[in-house]
């Protein structure tokens, strides 16, 4: 009778704080889809401003449907061959009761279904920034809907659901170095390498339209990430999600510092596009290891992230792919970076016992980072590619040539970004006033 009224006691229950503050990370993810189309659309030429924010956007609406119908179950169901899950009470959200508890925690599983909705929104808009100018918005939103299904349900089980291989293994990755990360620039890397370079690659100027809307995006980014970050542990009791907020800004803060000076020694400026850039690679490096490691790790962590991305992004030159806003030399290497730097610096005393090289725990943790990451690089590197592949050979994932350079804004979505025509309210308010000895005269004469 004891035992019982013991195991009742420990059982969890709903805890108004941990949903609120669940709910409050869940929109502050969100937001970073809308931040990323804005960091998205200020890179870009003026002519494809709008389709990039609709690549973004569109994540939002297609993905929250195929959550609902079948990605919550694929991911968190129960656990099938270490692959993939499925369970019939998640299909539809149908069989999930209001106040029913997410397994050990204490918030229900509702608010969990909806956090991780946020997540896997913005993972596929990711890959977007690579294929800048030059797709169709059909094939994308065709491309989205199978990617989801094929690649990162069953990688977001791997990585965060019970049974799953990477999390079986003890691969650590907090808020989704690989998951989302890693599995969204080898993703970028296969799309890319299948349907080619943009029209005037290397040879025409590229540049940014609008840093200003860059700046914004990444401010977003900057401001939802706590809630990326911080919520992943869902909930609030013990420090760990504080510990976690804490990283999130020193990483994000010396990344972007590393990022600048890196930049002033190589070409002699300190650019906005570079300190945006540098706080999303310190971003990126911390989702994974920011629960894992101290505050002087982070700064560790977002400091060799901040230098390797910014040394990365000029590799798309070298080796001749297009990965047109670095989404290969941000995510994809900031994601490796900060997933494999945990075998060095964790310090045992975070979200586990498990201490990296650097605090006495050898390299077998090492080793379990570099069997997350490589098994999930190659996984989306291959299937995307192949799905990019079927896509272009039936529909076609590319533009016509011409469109692409009169520009995809128009074709796709039969708008402009800007209207520089010069026509309508502003020039009438702009119009010289007639002067007021005309005036008094065309009175008298009426």
């Amino acid at each position: 009778m004891a035992s019982a009224i013991t195991l009742a006691a420990d059982a969890p229950t709903l805890s108004a704080a941990n949903t609120g503050f669940m709910l409050i990370c869940s929109a502050l993810v969100l937001i970073m889809t809308p931040g990323l189309a804005f960091f998205y659309g200020g890179m870009v030429r003026v002519k494809s401003t709008l389709n990039m924010l609709m690549m973004s956007f569109i994540s939002m609406g297609i993905v929250t449907i195929l959550w609902v119908l079948y990605g919550f179950s694929l991911a968190f169901g129960t656990d099938s061959g270490s692959v993939v899950g499925w369970s019939s009470d998640y299909v539809g959200l149908s069989g999930i009761g209001k106040m029913e508890l997410w397994d050990g925690y204490t918030i229900p599983v509702f608010v969990f279904a909806v956090f991780q909705l946020m997540f896997a929104i913005i993972t596929p808009a990711l890959i977007s920034g690579a294929l800048a100018d030059r797709v169709k918005f059909t094939a994308w939103a065709l491309f989205i809907t199978l990617w989801v299904t094929v690649v990162y349900f069953p990688v977001a089980h791997w990585v965060w659901g019970t049974g799953g291989w990477a999390f079986e293994l003890g691969v650590i990755d907090f808020a989704g170095g690989t998951a989302v990360h890693i599995n969204a620039g080898a993703a970028a890397l296969g799309v890319i390498l299948v349907i080619g370079k943009r029209v005037g690659f290397k040879k025409d100027p590229m540049r940014p339209h609008s840093l200003p809307l860059v700046m914004l995006g990444a401010g977003l980014l900057w401001f939802g990430w706590f809630g990326f970050n911080a919520g992943s542990w869902l909930g609030n009791d013990d420090g760990v999600g504080a510990l976690m907020f804490v990283n999130t800004q020193v990483a994000t803060a010396a990344a972007m510092l590393a990022w600048l000076a890196y930049e002033k020694i190589r070409h002699g400026a300190f650019t906005t596009l570079g300190a945006a850039s540098g706080a999303v690679a310190g971003l990126v490096a911390v989702t994974p290891s920011g629960g894992a490691i101290s505050p002087l790790g982070a700064i560790a962590v977002g400091a060799i992230a901040g230098v390797l991305c910014a040394m990365a992004v000029g590799l798309k030159y070298k080796f001749g792919y297009d990965d047109s806003l670095d989404v290969v030399g941000v995510h994809l290497v900031g994601g490796v970076v900060g997933s494999l730097l945990i075998g060095f610096f964790a310090t045992g005393g975070g979200q586990s016992d498990v201490a990296g090289l650097f605090y006495g725990g050898g390299l077998d943790q090492f080793w379990k980072q570099c069997a997350g990451v490589f098994g999930v690089l190659a996984y989306s590197l291959v299937a995307s590619a192949v799905l990019a592949f079927l896509i272009d050979k039936t529909i076609g994932m590319r533009v016509p040539e011409d469109v692409e350079i009169a520009g995809i804004d128009q074709a796709e979505h039969a708008e402009t970004a800007y209207d520089f025509s010069g026509a309508g309210g502003g020039a009438a308010r702009t119009a010289p006033a007639a002067p007021a000895a005309d005036t008094a005269s065309k009175k008298v004469d009426a």
